[in-house]
């Protein structure tokens, strides 16, 4: 993944993968979602991370799974 969008630190949050820049876990974004909360909630919530960012981390997730699916 992007290493402008996400980092992981050791000393930042136990090393769980961020929003780059921030301390927010991307994790948040998906448990967000998967309670059913609409972006605009998690972007309120965490005014930290830019949209870009985080579109760009569900962009980069989507094309992963793509990338990884096995063909029918």
């Amino acid at each position: 993944m992007d290493s402008a969008l996400v980092s992981r630190d050791p000393d930042v949050m136990s090393g769980a993968l961020c929003f780059a820049g921030t301390r927010v876990p991307v994790k948040n974004l998906f448990d967000y979602l998967e309670g059913s909360s609409l972006l605009e909630e998690f972007l309120l919530d965490f005014p930290s991370v830019a949209r870009a960012h985080a579109i760009g981390v569900l962009e980069a997730a989507r094309e992963g799974l793509a990338a990884d699916a096995p063909a029918a």
